[in-house]
């Protein structure tokens, strides 16, 4: 019996042995990621099922900037720049008669338009989820909102109530909350614009930055896509000093908000966000016939399993997927530092609003390669920008 027992043990061991090698080893064909720099942030949201992304993103850049400037740790409330923006979206796509589009999509500039204009609250004076759930699902709100205003808008109306804005604001006040007057943090009174002002962020020092081709460089320019319906500026760079500024950024301690697309295959939901190729161009004979019929979900999966190599983009790959329409403005992230994977190459440490049930707890790896093939454009501090490009960009 004791012999048997030993034998038993033996096999058990081997048999764990083997599960922990291939553990190893499979683990070995993945992503490992070494953190070089890290600049503070705020705990990761979840904009759930709602197109909100702008927003959440854009105060992320704000609360890491408060921690940047040694004014603490702020959990500022989403719904209140949504509230306000929406509501001026569609004053302007009534004004034009929709031709500009309603939609629940934005831009960061609309956050630091809300800011200057209206101020901002704590995430506690506005929660804004009033329709019995733990995370905004705004399919309803979206549909009633967009259905109303496109009435307005494009309907067949010779004249305007005065209080078609009313109606609209009714909507969003039902659904979101109504945006407060006056509220009370830590024990003392505000108005949301009393409440900026005391935060203490000047909206006049953030820049957003772009790199297209078909505007002069180093001179300002509004984007062309529909969630930049208050047609904000952006300064125009190569694609190479707009990876510089990212990088300058984030080495010295400043946060970045990132426009971006991600539609692409290398884009994941388990944190992978690289530019790979998809034409498998490298690969011959079975290898090619293998990929080609490989489903885009099966060729994700492939591509982003272990890092592998990438595109050589350049600013006419980025040009070319801007006017075919295959880079958007779908998604807006935080890019908050710098790591390296097991072959020493770097990506950036990306905050996402999409909640913390990824592989990296909320945070995506994006490549370079990927940031400066698919980037709309970022915003940042003015000092966080070289020098040299600031000059040529004539930010004083």
């Amino acid at each position: 019996m004791n012999r048997f027992l030993s034998v038993s043990l033996a096999s058990l061991m081997m048999l764990s042995l083997s599960a922990q090698t291939a553990a190893e080893a499979k683990n070995d064909k993945g992503f490992k990621f070494t953190t070089k720099v890290e600049v503070p942030i705020t705990s990761v949201k979840n904009q759930n099922r709602s197109s909100t992304c702008w927003s959440f993103s854009s105060l992320a850049f704000f609360e890491s900037e408060l921690l940047r400037q040694g004014k603490g740790e702020y959990d500022l409330a989403e719904m209140f720049v949504v509230h306000h923006t929406m509501v001026d979206r569609a004053e302007k796509s009534v004004r034009l008669h929709g031709d500009v589009s309603f939609s629940p999509g934005g831009s960061f500039y609309d956050a630091v338009y809300c800011w200057k204009h209206y101020g901002i609250v704590p995430q506690d004076a506005m929660p804004g989820i009033r329709y019995g759930e733990m995370l905004p699902v705004h399919n309803e709100l979206d549909a009633v909102a967009g259905a109303y205003v496109n009435a307005i808008a494009k309907g067949n109306l010779k004249k305007l109530t005065p209080v078609w804005k009313e109606g609209l604001s009714a909507i969003y006040d039902t659904y979101l909350g109504e945006c407060p007057e006056k509220f009370s943090y830590n024990g003392k009174e505000y108005t949301p614009k009393s409440f900026a002002a005391e935060l203490g962020l000047n909206m006049d020092d953030y820049v957003s930055v772009g790199a297209c081709l078909h505007h002069p460089l180093y001179e300002k320019f509004v984007i062309e896509v529909q969630d930049n319906w208050r047609w904000g500026q952006s300064y125009n760079v190569t694609m190479d000093e707009m990876l510089a500024i990212i990088d300058n950024a984030v080495n010295n301690g400043y946060p970045v908000a990132w426009g971006s697309d991600v539609s692409e295959t290398g884009f994941t939901r388990q944190g992978i966000a690289v530019a790979v190729d998809e034409s498998g161009s490298d690969l011959t004979g079975s290898d090619a016939a293998r990929w080609l019929g490989l489903s885009k979900e099966d060729k994700r999966k492939e591509l982003t399993s272990k890092p592998m190599p990438e595109l050589d983009v350049t600013p006419e790959m980025r040009q070319t997927a801007y006017d075919n329409w295959e880079s958007t403005d779908d998604h807006g992230m935080l890019i908050y530092g710098i790591a390296e994977d097991q072959n020493g190459k770097p990506y950036y440490m990306v905050k996402n609003s999409w909640g913390t049930n990824n592989t990296y707890k909320g945070t995506w790896y994006a490549s370079k390669a990927f940031v400066a093939y698919k980037t709309i454009n970022i915003l940042v501090h003015k000092d966080a920008i070289p020098a040299e490009i600031r000059e040529k960009i004539k930010v004083k």
